[in-house]
């Protein structure tokens, strides 16, 4: 199910029109100019700077949170990659005709892995995703016939591979499943929020304003941007290439 972050710059444009609202209601504020008594300056310096770290220790933990998932599934890619090349040459361990069919399923197989990590529509990754288990089911069919008439190490080192391809899919559609959590999001957008009101009302009660009002909210935007996008494997412009996938599937052909 598609989530706004999905959409990096839908997440820009919302997340920019919020903060700046917010910065239009701390301006919007009784006008009190310099009647701020000194406990009040006080306080206030106090609340607004530990409201701002926060918000920046939020956000390089969620940026640092993203930027994991991402590693992880290039890591996950990679292994992928690796554990169907070994099958392929163990495969030659099989008779004849086993290892044949093997060669060829497990081609096609490469072909709906490397569609998994370039499509972006829902409806063509759930047809890839059911071509994938079907092939799964095709491959371990095919191994197990001779592993069970001829039990042995040799056939065994076959089924030990075939079983590493699978696993590396699991864990590879896993890590493409594992997203910032909603709550991580919404407690950011929160402080931000009191951020951006906090920064505009102690302006407004100073009687200026020391940067403009739409820095703020611009930069903590971008900087949502740039995390929504790391974090979304099939919205954003900072995506997994399956370089390896790609580099075994010309090996092959």
């Amino acid at each position: 199910m598609n989530r706004i972050t999905d959409y990096p710059l839908l997440v820009f444009v919302v997340s920019f029109l919020v903060l700046w609202l917010s910065t239009w209601i701390g301006r919007s504020a009784p006008r009190r100019p310099g009647k701020l008594d000194s406990q009040s300056r006080e306080d206030f310096a106090v609340v607004l700077p530990a409201s701002l770290t926060l918000l920046g220790l939020i956000i390089g933990f969620t940026f640092s949170m993203a930027g994991g998932h991402y590693d992880q599934r290039r890591s996950y890619e990679e292994t992928e990659a690796n554990a169907i090349g070994t099958e392929y040459l163990r495969a030659d361990l099989l008779p004849a005709a086993e290892a044949s069919k093997v060669h060829a399923l497990l081609s096609r197989y490469l072909h709906q892995r490397i569609l998994f990590y370039s499509v972006r529509d829902e409806v063509q990754l759930g047809q890839i995703n059911v071509e994938t288990s079907r092939l799964q089911a095709e491959l371990w069919s095919t191994v197990q016939a001779p592993a069970t008439a001829l039990p042995n190490s040799i056939t065994a080192l076959a089924v030990s591979g075939l079983n590493e391809v699978l696993n590396a899919a699991g864990f590879a559609q896993a890590a493409w499943r594992t997203r910032i959590p909603n709550a991580a999001w919404m407690l950011m957008a929160l402080i931000a929020i009191l951020c951006n009101t906090l920064i505009a009302y102690g302006a407004l009660q100073r009687a200026s304003l020391s940067i403009p009002p739409l820095v703020l909210p611009l930069v903590v935007s971008i900087a949502f941007l740039f995390i929504a996008d790391i974090d979304s494997p099939r919205g954003g412009l900072i995506r997994v290439v399956p370089h390896n996938l790609l580099s075994l599937a010309a090996s092959l052909r």
